[in-house]
């Protein structure tokens, strides 16, 4: 999902990485990846090449799958809500929405009876209602929860957060219907003024799933999720 190692690329608008970045090894069997949209930090065209090898394709939406095919990739477009198996998994892409009105989307991952969302980076939007009633329950809901604000060059500042807040993740988790959040997106870029990650983050985001009644399975970047 949305690989990232080269992050030279982003310097001069996310600022250096605080964290350090996971390695991704090579992988010794046909290895395929799901990209939510082209951002450079989750489109990582580098890393991309090397670790799907010359036998594994990149998923994504069929409105950017001519782009990823001109990089030299080999991309399988799909339709929102059209389910393809590879393999024993089952992937369809959702609606997500982008906070510059770039084509974004989510993926639900179905495996062996397990059920994950992945969100990407996506913004609060209306479709977390629809997406339960076709696709949930869910058994984690990976959101993003850092809520950046950010000035992005040619585009008049809004103010408003780029991805999900903590409250806002807390609230799409339970809107989903899912056991529980798994926050992502968070504390390995902060760059003020121009990428400004939420402050008290951590507290806000327990403050938040107590409210709402949501579990919690914060893990730190590397760690396996066990379902």
């Amino acid at each position: 999902m949305d690989p990232l190692q080269n992050t030279d690329p982003l310097l001069s608008f996310l600022g250096q990485p605080r964290l350090p970045v996971v390695p991704i090894r090579d992988a010794s069997c046909p290895t395929h990846a799901l990209v939510t949209h082209l951002h450079l930090d989750h489109f990582d065209v580098e890393t991309l090449r090397r670790v799907l090898g010359r036998e594994g394709s990149v998923f994504c939406h069929k409105a950017v799958a001519d782009d990823i095919g001109a990089a030299e990739l080999r991309v399988h477009g799909l339709a929102i809500s059209e389910t393809h198996a590879i393999g024993g998994v089952r992937v369809t892409p959702v609606p997500a929405h982008d906070w510059r009105g770039d084509d974004q989307v989510s993926w639900v991952i179905e495996t062996e009876g397990v059920r994950i969302f992945h969100g990407g980076d996506t913004i609060w939007h209306g479709y977390w209602w629809q997406i339960a009633r076709k696709h949930g329950p869910f058994d984690r809901a990976f959101l993003p929860v850092n809520g950046v604000v950010a000035v992005y060059p040619g585009l008049e500042p809004s103010g408003v957060p780029a991805t999900l807040t903590p409250e806002q993740a807390v609230i799409a988790t339970r809107l989903l219907r899912a056991r529980a959040l798994c926050p992502m997106h968070y504390e390995m870029f902060n760059n003020p003024p121009i990428y400004v990650e939420q402050s008290n983050l951590s507290t806000r985001l327990k403050l938040a799933a107590d409210q709402e009644n949501v579990s919690l399975d914060i893990v730190a970047p590397g760690e396996q999720v066990f379902l």
